[in-house]
């Protein structure tokens, strides 16, 4: 699994990556100064699991950035870690493509709990056998059964939080967990997987 680091103060780079490897010691974190080189660096350094962006960059500012790097990599988790205020720019972000937004403010714990929704743990076969095709889940929570559904129905982020009384935020942030738990990275292969396993009706 690779992160991708993005902010353009080296001390803010060093510290994310301190964060991200204190939740699963270990993984490939690739800092990155500018927005303008992440496409190269990917090409270089293998495709991103999670990217940590923060919204002020020399070659951007603000949602510009969100917008291109959702644009680029939709599938991918997008956390934005920022100076700015959540009651600036949270919702904003959030509706650009975030699925997370955090200041740099907060504390380092709160930051890793933030952090650590998309970086679950796996085991030592997990990881040893990136091709393999995982195993249904013995058990899922009854609300990834009901996202399983309102997938089935073609059901929007939007219309699941009016659905559920949730934010789109969190529905993001249970589908990401979903994903995880049945070792899928889309919707699409979230319904093949539960067409294949039998829990919906071909």
């Amino acid at each position: 699994m690779t992160v991708y680091v993005i902010d353009d103060h080296p001390l803010m780079r060093e510290a994310l990556t301190m964060l991200v490897q204190r939740v699963r010691p270990g993984l490939k974190v690739v800092p990155v100064a500018k927005l303008n080189v992440l496409e190269s660096t990917v090409e270089r350094q293998g495709p991103p699991q999670l990217i940590c962006l923060d919204l002020k960059l020399p070659d951007t500012m603000g949602l510009s950035g969100v917008h291109a790097v959702h644009a680029k990599f939709p599938d991918v988790p997008l956390v934005i870690v920022t100076a700015s205020e959540a009651s600036e720019c949270e919702a904003a972000c959030l509706e650009a493509g975030a699925n997370l937004y955090l200041e740099k403010s907060n504390p380092p714990n709160a930051i890793i709990e933030g952090l650590r929704t998309f970086l679950p743990l796996q085991t030592p076969a997990a990881e040893g056998d990136a091709g393999a095709v995982p195993a249904a889940p013995t058990k899922l929570s009854k609300r990834q059964k009901q996202l399983i559904l309102m997938l089935d129905e073609g059901l929007s982020n939007r219309d699941i939080a009016e659905k559920l009384s949730i934010s789109e935020h969190t529905v993001k942030v249970h589908f990401w967990r979903l994903f995880r738990r049945l070792g899928v990275n889309s919707r699409t292969q979230a319904l093949h997987f539960a067409r294949t396993n039998g829990w919906l009706g071909v």
